[in-house]
């Protein structure tokens, strides 16, 4: 009997755990973000796919659907040791490589969707730095066919002006989060995954700087040098936040974030009015680049933590300060000494950011994740490897970088 509970993926305590945690989920979430939730009108099995903007954006669907949701959920969540096995005993989440295609993650949504589960998954598969939509994986409409139950749409607008990723401050602002639209089985066999897939697309961009209000807190401009690395004025850059203030150290461009999530400059030059702006721009700059001519000299250095992650178990230290270069072809770790790790990108599987400042770089059977300090920029390096990739491809005007 134990045994044939163990094969099972949906378990009764579940359900009996989310009535114990509720109370203090709720709490957590309404003292951290000023969100109105607008609850589920029942309790139906369903495949719930909501945008990604904020840190918390699983309690907010978690709060508003009766039933436990079985949550797919980046792999690294899974390595953080007893907390993550607490997590796995009370929630059951499933875990999934990130921006990385895996059967064993489609294998464990089907079976939970058969066994009566209802799921969540953010289909973009990373929280957004901009607070525009980022790119989603094509193969969600087909998934969706597969698991054959109603699919609703979880809108979640204003996180990204009350929470953006690339700050620590939380703001004070309008924030809403509900279903937005319902598809139900009968329509989804109507659909092929293509026009499935550009349906859910379209259900789930939401554009903060389409969505009005004003956010008020303080220092709203720091850290967001997580996200910067590319001057409108000077090109390849490092950035320094204050305050409400951001300056490029280059060329001394200063640029200040205001409560409507709008950009002030005193050069009337400065050509962005949002930082979604900022942040397509920055992409363009990185799509006219051609990597192969920083093979020689880095773009960037940075000193990083480096770690290699135990799937599912627990990470490694394998040095507390490594010194990163950042090539057009490669990622070079302490480079000119005995420990030199060299990481070409055509070696490099997927190459991807985790929360604020953590990179992983999955190489053959090795996961390395690098943990910078408050203002490390890991994105850069996901977008130069992407572009570089791009070029060794031919594919020159291929305008994917990643995310």
């Amino acid at each position: 009997m134990e045994e044939k509970q163990q094969q099972r993926w949906c378990l009764p305590r579940h359900k009996r755990l989310r009535k114990l945690i509720w109370l203090p989920v709720w709490l957590l979430t309404h003292l951290r973000y000023p969100v109105k939730i607008e609850n589920a009108p029942d309790d139906r099995q369903a495949l719930i796919l909501f945008n990604h903007q904020t840190a918390l954006d699983q309690f907010l669907v978690a709060l508003a659907f009766p039933q436990p949701v079985y949550f797919v959920a980046s792999e690294d969540l899974f390595s953080i040791g007893p907390l993550a096995r607490a997590m796995e005993y009370a929630v059951a989440p499933i875990p999934i490589k990130k921006q990385a295609t895996d059967i064993r993650a489609v294998k464990t949504c089907l079976r939970a969707a058969k066994e009566g589960g209802t799921l969540a998954i953010a289909p973009e598969g990373n929280r957004t730095y901009s607070g525009r939509a980022c790119h989603m994986n094509p193969a969600i409409g087909s998934l969706a066919k597969k698991l054959g139950l109603p699919v609703l749409l979880f809108r979640i607008e204003g996180g990204y002006g009350v929470h953006p990723r690339w700050s620590d401050g939380v703001r004070k602002g309008p924030m809403r989060a509900y279903i937005s639209e319902r598809i139900e089985p009968e329509e989804l066999k109507k659909l092929r995954p293509e026009e499935l897939c550009e349906r859910i697309r379209k259900g789930l961009a939401v554009d903060e700087t389409r969505i009005p209000g004003r956010y008020r807190g303080k220092n709203k401009a720091e850290f967001i040098e997580r996200m910067l690395y590319v001057c409108p004025k000077c090109g390849l850059a490092r950035f320094e936040s204050k305050g409400d203030t951001v300056r490029c150290l280059s060329c001394g461009l200063e640029v200040r974030y205001e409560e409507d999530k709008t950009l002030a400059c005193a050069d009337p030059a400065f050509p962005y009015r949002f930082a979604a702006d900022w942040y397509a721009g920055q992409e363009d700059f990185v799509n006219g680049l051609d990597t192969r001519d920083w093979t020689d000299k880095p773009l960037f250095r940075d000193e990083a933590e480096l770690s290699r992650v135990v799937l599912y178990r627990r990470k490694e230290l394998l040095r507390k300060k490594a010194a990163v270069a950042l090539y057009g072809d490669r990622i070079v770790l302490d480079e000119g000494t005995p420990d030199e790790l060299r990481l070409p990108f055509e070696e490099l599987g997927t190459v991807t950011v985790l929360g604020k400042n953590k990179l992983n770089l999955y190489h053959g059977e090795t996961i390395y994740q690098l943990k910078g300090g408050k203002r490390f920029n890991a994105l850069k390096y996901v977008q130069i490897c992407a572009r570089s990739r791009n070029i060794v491809r031919g594919d020159f005007d291929d305008k994917f970088l990643g995310l």
